[in-house]
C-alpha cells in the first residue's frame, strides 16, 4: 500500500513498502537510523562515526557527496538535512530519481517531531528511544541561569548564536545562551565572549576542543563537553541530558 508523507520542507515522500535500503547524508540520522536497522543502512558519509560499528559504503562528505556512489547503491531513500547538505545536491539526486526525505531541526522538540515522522515515512516502527529522549528533555531545568557562550570554532573564535539545536539543548539544561539573539554562528573575540559570559563551553566538535587547546585562551570558567551529546539528535538523546550536566556543573558558580 502506498504511504505518502511529507518531509519537513513539505516535500512528498511515496514509498510502496517499507523503506529496506537507506543512505544518510546525516551523522546524527544515520545513528538513529541504524541503531535499531543496521541492516538497512548502505550508504553513510565519512563523518557518520556511529554506531561504532557501522559497516558500509562511504559516500564522501556531507557537503560533498559522491552522488554516482549514492545512484550506484540504489536506495530507497536518501536522508538529507537542510542545514547539513546542500540543497543542490538533494536536487540532483531527485533529478535521478532518487527519493530524499530532508529533515530541518533547530531544536529539540523538532528533533523529537522529526524523527518520528520519519520512521513513519520510511514504515518504521517508532523506536522506544525515542520516548526516553521526549521523557528526559521534558524534566525542568536543573542548573542555573549563568550566562554562557558555545565555541564552535577558533581563528577565528565563533559561537553558538540564536535559532540552534545546541542553543535550545543549552537553554533546557537552565542556562542561558549569551548569544541568542544573535545570527546562527556569529565571530566573536575573546574579550567580548567573556564580556557577555560568564561561562565558556568547549566541545569537541566541528572544533576539537581539548584541555590543551580552548580553555588557555580564557580567564572566564571554561567546561569541555561532548560535541555528539551538545549537538547530535538521535538515541545519544537519551543520554545527553545527564553527559552535560555532569560535565558543566563543576564550572558553575557554586558548582
Amino acid at each position: 500500500m502506498t504511504s505518502v508523507q511529507l518531509d519537513d520542507l513539505g516535500h512528498p515522500l511515496d514509498l510502496l513498502s517499507p523503506a529496506r535500503r537507506v543512505v544518510s547524508l546525516v551523522p546524527s540520522l544515520t545513528e538513529a537510523l541504524a541503531h535499531d536497522r543496521p541492516e538497512a543502512v548502505v550508504g553513510a558519509t565519512d563523518w557518520c562515526t556511529h554506531p561504532a560499528d557501522l559497516d558500509v559504503r562511504r559516500v564522501r562528505g556531507t557537503k560533498n557527496p559522491d552522488l554516482s556512489a549514492i545512484r550506484a547503491l540504489r536506495p530507497d531513500v536518501v536522508i538529507a538535512n537542510r542545514e547539513e547538505n546542500r540543497e543542490l545536491d538533494v536536487r540532483r539526486l531527485r533529478d535521478a530519481g532518487i527519493a530524499v526525505w530532508v529533515t530541518e531541526i533547530a531544536d529539540v522538540t523538532e528533533a523529537l517531531d522529526s524523527l518520528a515522522r520519519m520512521f513513519a515515512a520510511l514504515g518504521w516502527p517508532r523506536p522506544q528511544w525515542l520516548a526516553d529522549a521526549r521523557e528526559v528533555w521534558a524534566a525542568p531545568p536543573t542548573l542555573p541561569s549563568v550566562a554562557a557562550a558555545i565555541a564552535v570554532w577558533r581563528d577565528p573564535w565563533m559561537v553558538v548564536g540564536g535559532g540552534t539545536f545546541a542553543g535550545d539543548v543549552l537553554h533546557r539544561l537552565g542556562l542561558v545562551n549569551a548569544y541568542a539573539d544573535a545570527e546562527r554562528y556569529p565571530r566573536a573575540d575573546v574579550a567580548e565572549i567573556e564580556r557577555v559570559a560568564q561561562l565558556v563551553v568547549l566541545p569537541d566538535e566541528p572544533y576539537v576542543f581539548t584541555a590543551d587547546d580552548g580553555p588557555e585562551a580564557f580567564t572566564s570558567p571554561t567546561a569541555l563537553v561532548s560535541g555528539r551529546a551538545l549537538t547530535w539528535y538521535g538515541p545519544s538523546l537519551v543520554g545527553a541530558r545527564a553527559e552535560l550536566t555532569e560535565a558543566l556543573r563543576p564550572a558553575l558558580p557554586g558548582g
